[in-house]
């Protein structure tokens, strides 16, 4: 049997994926729940910008050029 020292990054990561794609499949507590109408229609809905800062104020905010 291989080790990990034996794999290639892309082989690792492919397994670590398995893994967790089998984790929350086994494990999902909303599993076989229905969304509520009024939530997928809130997800078609635009966010408001109140509150939103674009990337170049948080940059100039944390002293970065963007």
């Amino acid at each position: 049997m291989p080790t990990v020292a034996d794999l290639t990054v892309n082989e690792l990561r492919e397994i670590i994926r398995e893994t967790v794609r089998e984790t929350l499949l086994e494990r999902d507590p909303d599993a076989g729940l229905e969304l509520r109408p009024e939530f997928i229609e809130s997800l078609s809905q635009p966010e408001p910008l109140e509150g939103r800062v674009t990337i170049e104020e948080l940059a100039a905010k944390h002293g970065f050029k963007w």
